[in-house]
């Protein structure tokens, strides 16, 4: 499969910061001397409680693309298969912590709050929405035809730069919401403090795709 394999490069390279959203919702840092508002802490735990269940579903999906990326033997339809998969858990993934900041709604006491959490939402949501749009496009693959399999495959990874871009204005969103109180409400939770070790991977990852 000499054909795909190097668009399965560029594809797990461009893929690799998908992960990058979560880490900026869950690597949070303790924060100074005075404790948040209770109402904040309640809030912070409404939002991180979604975190783990979600970050493992997104790394997953990025670690099995990752897993077929020098593949040179592995058919159009089993490519065609994981690609759809992790996109699908990619998309679900953003979705349910793009309900999470939904269901919370603006950060009691934070002057701006709900502008930032909206907006932080928004980019989750299209995140997701991106990712859904990707599975289709794999989804219509022809993986009968190796040269056309790799064509197609091509222009999924020309797409995936455009979720890169998404994915830093995400980031971007979701660093402006997390500052102050909110990131010290957010770093007394458990599922905000528990972060992976490589955790910080993806950022370097990002930038060399």
């Amino acid at each position: 499969m000499e054909g795909t394999n190097p668009v399965n490069k560029k594809l797990a390279a461009a893929l690799s910061g998908g992960a990058v959203l979560v880490v900026a919702v869950s690597g949070c840092s303790d924060g100074g001397d005075k404790g948040p508002d209770p109402k904040l802490v309640s809030w912070a735990k409404t939002v991180c409680d979604a975190v783990p269940a979600q970050d493992a579903k997104i790394r997953s999906a990025n670690a099995s693309i990752a897993a077929i990326a020098t593949d040179t033997n592995l058919p159009p339809k089993d490519a065609q298969k994981t690609y759809a998969t992790a996109f699908q858990d990619m998309a679900e993934g953003y979705k349910a912590l793009a309900d999470a900041l939904d269901s919370a709604g603006a950060p009691p006491g934070i002057d701006g709050g709900a502008r930032l959490q909206q907006d932080a939402a928004k980019n989750l949501a299209g995140l997701s929405t991106s990712y859904a749009d990707l599975k289709k496009k794999v989804d219509g693959l022809n993986t009968k035809d190796q040269g056309k399999f790799a064509k197609g495959l091509k222009e999924v990874a020309l797409q995936t730069k455009e979720v890169g871009k998404q994915s830093d204005n995400g980031t971007e969103a979701l660093k402006r919401l997390e500052k102050g109180d909110v990131k010290e409400a957010m770093a007394e939770q458990p599922s905000c403090k528990v972060t992976p070790s490589g955790s910080a991977q993806p950022t370097a990852s990002t930038t060399a795709g």
